[in-house]
């Protein structure tokens, strides 16, 4: 089957933002601009393609990113809508490690927000390139050099403002391109038939002047523009584009687009800009793998023929189809019927039905062909994160990281009827999303599920209700902390000896501990020298500490941030085996955990507050008495400052209601995790009570 796009006119790109600035609502506009919907949806009402879940109707905001594909000009987009709520940071993780652009979306009064920063260092970190879209440029207080300057200022970027907006506020009705100097009014209500016309005069000077300043920053990111420039020569539209798309692909640069989704303003330009500046599958660098079991790396070009590659990035439970693989195909392409083999678990599969997916839509197709996202139904044993490549050269992609849960209830069915159907449900969701995890308490015999945050359970467990029929009852939130060591200590030893009847038990171990640095987890190293104890048990020893760090001697809390070197030890020629030095390691390490002076550890949140100035005496007063420490303070637009500080979460439970109440439901927050660090006596001993 030929291909509907070459490959250098496809785009993967996902629109990414912080809560509420309008991601949903773009990705609505794009869709019907590029003739793939026939009516525009609204988040409010519920009627978006993207926002398909229930739960996403309801509370009118994204929960799971969603994928569609959209022609424009004769190129294909393959478009993901992410969430923008921390508590679904796992959505855009995923999606940015598969993406090979991205669009992200700014509120034009709030500018850079908590969620906008993490975003973007998610795109950093995958090395995503990006453009900036300012929405809302029709709200009260919209500004899009506020904006740009907190883009430059928070973010470390090289924004380029690539417009002028025409009107504020109210009165905005489109935007003067500063490349060839038009200007450009959205007058009917859909916005469909945008009119181009010359720059009015009263805005020239003006317009040239910022256009001066984009030549000079476009100049300065190539060494042929910057001598045109010096010398005086003329730059050409052409040449402008061309350098420009260069240091956007290789992060130098953000060109900055404005416009208001909601009113059908300026989308359109945006998906101009998707095409002129953000890469095709051809322009990135070939996919980097690993030969299994070797430290060979292999590289594969971005071609349909070459071997395959695809790096399975989300799995969805569908209650009418069953089990469905999102993947993104690297090189090569996959069929349907062809025998795939997943390197990670070792394990040949065989593609089903093949689709492309439309949010919670889908259409059937006969082959993916690299460069291209697609989903498969029928993988039994490939989970997100895994590779399908071919088994004649296989190769294992980077997998995706997410972080760990730092909130977790205890779950149980309300009869027996609902308890098979609540270990499969969980099961489902689990699969489903990496950041969530499950796990019986030893102690109690309690179901223990963790996640993100209150909003993220909240969320799962209506789903367990919903999609799985399953009633439960849920126990409190509780925090998860975690226990590390505060002090040195040179030399801990335990001895494991068992004498019953026959062969003995016997191992012996010598370790040295460390404390390390927040979120190095654990660290172990073998300085055994002179064979003290044979190679053969080292990965027994290995395994009993990292069996041992999962229940801390002062709580049971998992330990992390340390570092154990095996030092020394004995063996004996009979009784010695893997078990005894298992043994030994576990109860060695927990004398070493007494001996170096083991402290509880909290979650603490970054936390963001938006309020009118009247209530910051209340709120900052709030933070305090939660054990909060301010780290300081900015003027927002329209009278309203913006408090930044750190919070332990176990004091973030129920704090919405209580900040609704203080600013008459005017205040606002949003919190990420930030680090852990060590609680103070007096809340260890509740803690540990």
């Amino acid at each position: 089957m030929p291909r509907n796009f070459p490959l250098d006119k496809c785009r993967n790109i996902g629109i990414i933002a912080h809560i509420d600035a309008g991601k949903t609502t773009t990705t609505e506009r794009i869709l019907f601009y590029s003739g793939r919907t026939y009516r525009i949806g609204s988040v409010d009402e519920g009627t978006t393609v993207t926002d398909w879940m229930a739960q996403e109707r309801e509370r009118g905001i994204t929960i799971v990113s969603a994928a569609v594909t959209a022609e424009w000009k004769g190129y294909q987009i393959n478009v993901i809508d992410t969430p923008g709520h921390i508590d679904f940071t796992a959505e855009v993780q995923r999606s940015l490690r598969v993406l090979d652009g991205g669009v992200v979306v700014f509120d034009a009064v709030q500018g850079v927000e908590p969620q906008s920063e993490t975003v973007w260092r998610q795109a950093d970190r995958y090395h995503v390139p990006r453009i900036c879209f300012v929405n809302k440029m029709d709200r009260v207080g919209a500004s899009l050099e506020y904006t740009i300057g907190t883009i430059r200022d928070r973010l470390g970027a090289n924004p380029i403002q690539m417009q002028m907006p025409l009107g504020s506020e109210a009165t905005f009705k489109g935007m003067i391109d500063l490349l060839t100097m038009q200007a450009i009014y959205f007058e009917d209500e859909l916005g469909k038939e945008p009119r181009y016309t010359e720059v009015p005069n009263d805005l020239r000077s003006q317009a040239e002047d910022l256009r001066t300043q984009m030549v000079e920053k476009i100049a300065e990111l190539d060494d042929d523009l910057t001598m045109k420039y010096l010398e005086g020569e003329e730059i050409s539209v052409a040449e402008l584009k061309a350098a420009l798309r260069l240091a956007v692909l290789h992060n130098r640069a953000t060109p900055v687009f404005c416009g208001s989704s909601l009113r059908n303003k300026g989308v359109q330009l945006v998906l101009d800009a998707v095409i002129d500046y953000l890469p095709s599958p051809t322009d990135i660098p070939p996919v980097v793998g690993n030969v299994p079991d070797s430290e060979t790396t292999l590289e594969l070009p971005t071609e349909d023929d070459a071997p395959l590659s695809a790096l399975v990035f989300k799995i969805v439970t569908d209650p009418y189809v069953g089990r469905l693989a999102y993947f993104r195909v690297y090189s090569g392409t996959i069929k349907m019927g062809d025998m795939v083999y997943n390197p990670v678990k070792g394990r040949k599969e065989r593609i089903g039905r093949l689709l492309r997916m439309y949010a919670d839509r889908r259409e059937d197709v006969e082959e993916i062909p690299a460069g291209d996202i697609g989903a498969v139904l029928g993988l039994k044993n490939t989970f997100t994160g895994d590779t399908l490549c071919d088994s004649e050269k296989p190769i294992v992609l980077e997998s995706i990281t997410f972080p760990e849960p730092v909130i977790s209830i205890a779950i149980e069915p309300k009869s027996t009827a609902d308890q098979d159907r609540m270990a499969t449900a969980l099961q489902r969701l689990a699969e489903e999303d990496p950041t969530f995890k499950v796990h019986t308490d030893e102690n109690t015999g309690q179901t223990i599920i963790g996640g993100m945050g209150e909003l993220h359970l909240d969320v799962l467990v209506d789903r367990m209700l919903r999609e799985f029929r399953v009633q439960a009852n849920i126990g409190n939130p509780r925090v998860s902390y975690r226990e590390t060591i505060t002090r040195e200590v040179p030399e801990v030893g335990y001895k494991y000896v068992k004498q019953s009847g026959g062969h003995g038990q016997y191992g012996h171990v010598v370790f040295a501990m460390s404390p390390l640095d927040r979120g190095a987890g654990i660290q172990f190293t073998n300085k055994i020298v002179g064979g003290a104890i044979p190679k053969e048990f080292i990965p027994a020893v290995e395994k009993g500490v990292r069996e041992a760090t999962e229940s801390g001697v002062l709580a049971g809390y998992p330990v992390t941030d340390l570092s154990v070197t095996l030092i020394d030890g004995s063996f004996h020629e009979v009784d010695s085996s893997e078990m005894a030095f298992k043994m030994a390691a576990i109860m060695c390490f927990r004398d070493g955990l007494h001996k170096g002076a083991s402290v509880l550890l909290e979650p603490i949140m970054k936390v963001e507050l938006v309020l009118p100035e009247e209530y910051l005496g209340d709120v900052l007063g709030q933070i305090t008495s939660r054990r909060g420490e301010v780290l300081g303070m900015d003027v927002r637009p329209g009278n309203a400052q913006a408090i930044h500080s750190l919070v332990p979460l176990s004091e973030m439970f129920g704090y919405a209601t209580e900040l609704r109440s203080v600013t008459q439901g005017r205040g606002m927050f949003t919190m990420e995790f930030d680090h852990y660090r060590p609680v103070s006596n007096s809340v260890a001993e509740k803690i540990i009570k």
